[in-house]
């Protein structure tokens, strides 16, 4: 698959939420802009602008806008506007086979876990869990995350690092004050591994179970974290089916946890202790993917080599 190019065009296209959910199209040009300043040409889909009583559109237009945007040649990446609760409807309806002749990159976070991982596991083709459109209007904290999605998106090899410092706001609102963290990324049991990354928002990969939009690689790495309105008790539940239709994995990445969950560290060493498969392979903890600000981009389909010693995740496409 093409990597990005400085001038590439990138489409923007809703494949679960609408853009009126963040108040909508006007209120976030400024990420439109971001873009254009990193070197990018933007366009929206034909059917962007659609907002219906659950501030999504209709599983027709959505299918519609993401098979314009991977035929059309002139179109070079996909970036979703934000994440949602919907795109899994979506999957049974998309052109596999299309995607498949005009592979492209296609990037976004939460809800868009369950299309990222569909497409990889119908066509083999690589996907990106990183920043979504609306992503790009967030002030602090954009250098590392525009940099580590460019890394991720431009380059056939690159490393995720931690950023400096973390924030758990209102990231869309530069109207609302701020609060930042030093970041720390954290090891639960040590090793190194090298598997195939798949994964993203725990919820929503859980949706993919028992369906044939569910990856299997041979080996595999899980990148997984959690929502702001899903609950301890809920993460504990879906971690336990996780592991019950991925039993081997090569290593565990957890992303942070945001503030509103209310998870401390022992509550998550008492959870992640149920499970012996945890006791055995590398985990780490408090990565800076998520419902935290700011986020990495890592590719779903790419090896990735873990060593908890150096605290390197590497991967290579």
């Amino acid at each position: 698959m093409r990597k990005l190019q400085f001038g590439d065009h990138i489409r923007i296209l809703s494949p679960s939420a609408s853009i009126e959910r963040l108040g909508g199209f006007k209120a976030n040009l400024s990420a439109k802009r971001k873009l254009e300043k990193l070197g990018f040409s933007v366009s929206f889909s034909n059917n962007y602008m659609e907002n219906d009583i659950l501030f999504s559109s209709s599983i027709e237009s959505r299918v519609s806008d993401l098979h314009d945007a991977f035929r059309d040649e002139q179109v070079h990446g996909i970036l979703s506007t934000i994440g949602g609760f919907n795109a899994n409807e979506i999957l049974p309806y998309l052109d596999y086979d299309l995607i498949a002749r005009h592979p492209k990159v296609i990037c976004g976070y939460s809800d868009t876990t369950a299309l990222l991982n569909a497409i990889y596991a119908k066509t083999g083709m690589k996907t990106y869990m990183g920043p979504a459109y609306s992503s790009f209007k967030m002030e602090e904290g954009q250098d590392y995350q525009s940099q580590r999605w460019l890394d991720a998106v431009t380059k056939a090899a690159y490393d995720l690092i931690p950023s400096q410092e973390w924030s758990s706001d209102a990231w869309y609102d530069p109207n609302q004050p701020r609060q930042f963290n030093p970041t720390k990324w954290k090891v639960y049991h040590s090793g190194k591994a090298r598997g195939t990354a798949i994964g993203g928002n725990l919820s929503t990969f859980g949706l993919l179970r028992g369906t044939e939009f569910a990856p299997q690689p041979e080996n595999y790495v899980l990148f997984i974290e959690e929502a702001e309105e899903d609950s301890i008790q809920t993460f504990s539940r879906h971690l336990a089916a996780l592991f019950q239709a991925y039993p081997n994995p090569q290593a565990v990445i957890l992303g942070r946890f945001p503030k509103e969950f209310g998870m401390t560290e022992n509550i998550l060493h008492f959870i992640l202790g149920k499970h012996p498969v945890l006791k055995e392979i590398p985990v780490l903890y408090d990565l800076d993917f998520a419902h935290t600000q700011p986020l990495f981009t890592f590719t779903i389909g790419a090896q990735v080599e873990i060593d908890t010693d150096q605290m390197r995740l590497h991967f290579d496409e």
